[in-house]
């Protein structure tokens, strides 16, 4: 029997070599200290499967070389050094490991809280380099009764809650997008509302690096913030707006920072290592031995079950070969992701339900259809850990009911899908759209207000009643931010409101959406980037 052939490209954990070699029917490779060029050119061109860190480039040089490659492992959460758009083309599936450095993560978190209130780096270098012994110059605070906020209530947010309970700590988290029973059943309590956090004596951020939440703290947030306060990030660089929190630094606003993750790696001339008052570490979120074995062993197992093509756990993509559906049917997959993702940056709340109604011949793939609009919607609040395969399960998971439903008819349509949403705090949004020749995608309805819409950009969506004057308040509030508007496409519809979605060139600032929502005739107003 012929066996299947792994290469392993760059280093991982013994265990998971381990498991490869003893793989009967595996022919495993390991090449992570040959030279990228003979690794592509002469190594992986049979390979069934590879797996990979962040040393070797999934390009289209690679995949050109790879002619027999079904999939690939990240031994790892990032993929930025995949090209996951042509490995789909290729019907090639790019999967991650994505929680076995979860624990990791958590004690590293508080390992950051700890050094920071007790200064415990300083007084260490105080006694071992500079042989001082001044109990006087290090007193710091205690973690109990203290309130810590926690922005982002996933895998790793709420274990860090857990683990501040321990220390009677009273926390509080802001995670817009879960059940707020996760958190209470944890006796911590849940907010909607910032401000809150930003009250806390200790704040620290765990989620996924997206349009939403890249500077999510910044100068403004900080403002608002306890004189005194401690901040924490063992997430991702750049969640913090760096040269805010160095200001806030500087100025004793914030009394302490740890800091695992920077905005641009490796960060060895960083502004915040002139600082005395920060914790530093270069990105060991998931630098355990132990992490280290269940990233390999589970990369391992994931890799041996995509040879034998029993399963592709954690994939990112779809399997999607171009010859194997009909040309008409690809864009609107691409829609169905978009309308979700459209849906739940409008919404911004925790979703109860999703269905996806398809309308003429697309109703035939309505299964695929649904599952990416699950991913559209909940890749808003949890980035790369959603993907094609877990989306229906994770919903389930978080108790979001899938609905489907099919037409062979559409009307005014020869194809026409939809996608509503329903949020926990009993709101609902639906969006339809459709594909006109040479695949031009375009959003044709937004509850009951008519459009014609390109689902791409940067757009603002306007609700106000239907009065003079709203235009012109509103495309001057625009340009008073130094903004400029691209297109406006306006919906009315028979209640006396009316719907404006405006593309802008430009980032839309958090404060122009808030000087908007001042204007006397808004019902509401949400940035949108697709």
């Amino acid at each position: 029997m012929s066996k299947y052939k792994i290469v392993v490209c760059d280093h991982i954990h013994q265990s998971g070599l381990d498991i490869l070699e003893n793989s009967s029917d595996i022919e495993y490779i390991n090449a992570a200290d040959e030279p990228k060029d003979k690794l592509v050119e002469e190594i992986i061109v049979d390979a069934d499967v590879i797996i990979t860190r962040s040393s070797t480039d999934v390009d289209s040089y690679l995949l050109e070389h790879a002619k027999n490659l079904k999939a690939i492992v990240r031994a790892g959460v990032g993929v930025d050094n995949v090209d996951i758009d042509a490995c789909s083309k290729q019907g090639i599936v790019v999967m991650n490991v994505p929680t076995a450095n979860t624990i990791a993560a958590v004690e590293l978190t508080m390992t950051h809280m700890l050094s920071c209130v007790r200064q415990f780096p300083y007084a260490h270098n105080n006694l071992k380099q500079d042989r001082v012994w001044r109990r006087q110059d290090w007193y710091g605070t205690e973690l109990k009764d203290k309130k810590l906020g926690v922005i982002g209530f996933g895998n790793i947010g709420s274990r860090v809650s857990k683990r501040a309970k321990a220390f009677e700590m009273d926390v509080i988290t802001y995670d817009p997008y879960i059940d707020p029973s996760k958190a209470t059943d944890l006796d911590v309590t849940y907010t909607k509302n910032f401000d809150d956090i930003l009250a806390c004596d200790i704040i620290t951020i765990h989620t996924p690096k997206t349009e939403e939440t890249i500077d999510m703290i910044g100068a403004k947030e900080i403002a608002k913030m306890k004189d005194g306060v401690v901040l924490i990030n063992c997430a991702r660089g750049g969640l913090y707006n760096e040269e805010a929190l160095v200001e806030g630094l500087k100025s004793g606003k914030i009394a302490m920072a740890g800091i695992d993750v920077f905005n641009k790696e490796p960060a060895t001339d960083h502004p915040l290592l002139d600082l005395n008052n920060v914790t530093v570490t270069p990105h060991l979120g998931a630098n355990t031995k132990e992490s280290q074995r269940n990233i390999a062993i589970q990369a391992a197992e994931n890799a041996i079950a995509a040879a034998r093509n029993v399963s592709f756990p954690n994939a990112l993509n779809l399997p999607i070969k171009e010859n194997e559906l009909p040309d008409y049917v690809r864009p609107y997959l691409e829609l169905a992701q978009k309308l979700g993702n459209m849906a739940a940056q409008v919404t911004k709340s925790g979703i109860k339900s999703i269905k996806v109604v398809a309308e003429g011949d697309i109703s035939d793939y309505i299964d695929s259809l649904t599952t990416f609009a699950t991913v559209g919607v909940l890749s808003e609040s949890l980035a790369d850990q959603i993907n094609y395969v877990n989306a229906e399960y994770v919903a389930a998971e978080r108790g979001i009911d899938i609905k489907k439903e099919t037409s062979n008819s559409s009307t005014g349509f020869k194809n026409l899908l939809s996608v509503k949403v329903a949020t926990q705090s009993g709101n609902t949004l639906k969006i339809s759209g459709t594909v006109f020749e040479d695949s031009v995608q375009r959003v044709v309805e937004i509850d009951d207000y008519t459009l014609d819409l390109e689902p791409k950009g940067k757009l603002i969506l306007f609700k106000n009643n239907d009065e003079p004057g709203v235009i012109g308040s509103v495309g001057s509030t625009i340009a008073k931010h130094n903004i400029n508007i691209s297109d406006f496409r306006l919906g009315r519809n028979s209640d006396g409101h009316a719907l404006a979605v405006i593309k802008v060139d430009n980032e839309i600032p958090k404060a122009l959406i808030e000087e908007l929502s001042t204007l006397p005739a808004c019902i509401s107003v949400r940035a949108v980037t697709l």
